[in-house]
């Protein structure tokens, strides 16, 4: 029987005082301990260094990595145990991804292959809703009367 793989999302804070060498190692370790444990990867996104609210592990900023990946359920707990393990991950968040949340991903993207296809490129008011307020005629607005003018 075959396991039934599952879209997760997991997001994890690498220490930014690494260099980027570090920081891109301890991301294929991530990648390595997702594909050992049966998982595939399906998009990386690296959102860079930011600045945090407040301080975490005494560290004021952090390196953002997002992976969607697929696999069986017991991948995520092996993974986490990775982040644990790995002590220049400062925080993690896996999550699975249902269908609706998959479904809101590709909404937005599909909106902007349908305004490039539209003849004339997207105009600047695409996705913004559009005004049904009807405008009458100046013809059919009721003329003043001299008496009224005064």
């Amino acid at each position: 029987m075959q396991e039934i793989k599952k879209i997760y999302e997991t997001t994890f804070i690498v220490n930014a005082s690494l260099d980027d060498a570090q920081i891109d190692s301890v991301i294929e370790k991530a990648k390595e301990a997702i594909a050992k444990n049966g998982g595939e990867i399906r998009d990386l996104a690296k959102w860079g260094r930011k600045r945090f609210t407040f301080p975490i592990k005494k560290k004021n900023n952090g390196f953002y990595v997002v992976f969607e990946f697929t696999g069986p359920g017991d991948t995520v707990s092996k993974l986490e145990r990775h982040y644990q393990l790995d002590e220049n991950i400062l925080r993690y968040l896996t999550i699975l991804l249902d269908k609706k949340a998959l479904q809101a991903r590709v909404a937005p993207s599909e909106l902007v292959k349908q305004a490039a296809e539209t003849p004339g490129g997207p105009s600047p008011s695409a996705g913004r809703r559009e005004s049904t307020r009807v405008e009458e005629p100046a013809a059919a607005t009721p003329a003043l009367k001299e008496s009224e003018k005064k």
